[in-house]
């Protein structure tokens, strides 16, 4: 398969950089498959799984809470509010910040609040999503 140059970066490091085969993002009206040739493209994403997989067969994963993937013709960036690797992903922590949301938006006291609430459940369900897809890929194997 043909690669392409693709940059994960957020606003406080570049995560990945180098060539990838393959890009599997969460965006917003759903999951987006890039290959080398796709049609440029400008999309915001929702937290979730980032899968590159490079020229060697490889996968890696990573978790971004948000952002924007751009794709050109040789270059496919995403522009993460935050990013990680999958691996470095604490389920405990997930699981507590999901339980703590499910609190906060049952005591809301604004709408402010209850949508603060909502964004942080969203964001723990997809660092869970994400832990058990890595899971998953490794039984496989």
């Amino acid at each position: 398969m043909a690669s392409f140059q693709c940059d994960i970066v957020s606003a406080e490091k570049a995560i990945f950089s180098g060539n990838a085969e393959q890009l599997v993002a969460a965006g917003v009206s759903g999951d987006l498959g890039i290959l080398r040739g796709h049609a440029p493209l400008l999309t915001e994403l929702k937290p979730g799984p980032i899968r590159v997989t490079r020229e060697d067969g490889e996968e890696e994963v990573y978790f971004v809470t948000g952002g924007f993937l751009e794709v050109q013709p040789e270059v496919v960036s995403v522009l993460a509010d935050t990013a990680t690797r999958a691996h470095d992903l604490n389920e405990a922590a997930a699981e507590e910040a999901r339980q703590e949301a499910l609190r906060s938006m049952g005591d809301k006291q604004s709408d402010l609040d209850y949508t603060r609430a909502a964004a942080e459940l969203a964001e723990a369900v997809a660092q869970l999503r994400t832990i058990q897809q890595l899971r998953e890929k490794g039984s496989r194997r």
